[in-house]
């Protein structure tokens, strides 16, 4: 029996307010997403690397850093670096989570770019928004400084400055190692990526 704001006896409003609240939590995004920006050469690799660690629930390739406006892979990109938009859930992973993810999975000594890539827009940076960001990433840099005492750390810590993901006719390369996973692997191994971080790194590297 139906009454007026009510249906079988349960009132109308409180099973509606349930049934959008069961419905955004599906297609909704977290309130609490949090976004990083780091590059690190090949955004390619940055990609499935960072896809790969739990809590990350998007990673976006485009260009930053720089002053050109619409930067194109083929077109011009001049100042800015390859980069990726990472979205993570820090109730899964912090932004000291992203960090030390990345240390691992870079060169930081290199000042030309990075593995068989060379070049400005290959150079790796990590990029903040916020003071915290800034603390946090100066004392990870501080702790590889440490580490490798008999080496020169040369990455940079950068304010954040607009992102261009890659798009239009360049899309083929977000998520290009799902796309293309023979070409991506071939690339990778020649590229020397993970034979050099395991070199630095040993058994602390995520590939």
């Amino acid at each position: 029996m139906t009454q007026s704001g009510r249906t079988a006896g349960i009132p109308l409003k409180p099973l509606l307010a349930c049934l959008f609240a069961l419905y955004a939590s599906f297609t909704m995004p977290s309130a609490y997403a949090a976004k990083a920006i780091l590059a690190g050469g090949c955004f390619w690799c940055m990609e499935s690397d960072f896809e790969a660690l739990p809590g990350v629930t998007d990673v976006i390739s485009g260009f930053t850093g720089g002053t050109a406006p619409n930067p194109t892979y083929n077109g011009d990109h001049r100042g800015h670096y390859e980069a990726v938009e990472i979205t993570y859930d820090p109730a899964t992973v912090d932004y000291q989570g992203i960090l030390d993810h990345f240390w691992v999975n870079v060169d930081p000594f290199d000042a030309s770019g990075q593995f068989c890539d060379k070049g400005p827009s290959y150079l790796a940076a990590i990029f903040v928004a916020t003071p915290e960001e800034r603390r946090l990433a100066e004392a990870s840099k501080q702790q590889v400084i440490e580490e490798f005492p008999d080496q020169s750390v040369v990455m940079p810590i950068l304010p954040v400055t607009k992102f261009y993901p890659i798009k239009g006719n360049e899309s083929y390369h977000q998520d290009f190692y799902k796309k293309s996973p023979i070409r991506y692997k071939s690339y990778r191994w020649g590229c020397g990526r993970d034979r050099r971080l395991e070199a630095i790194w040993g058994d602390r590297v995520t590939h």
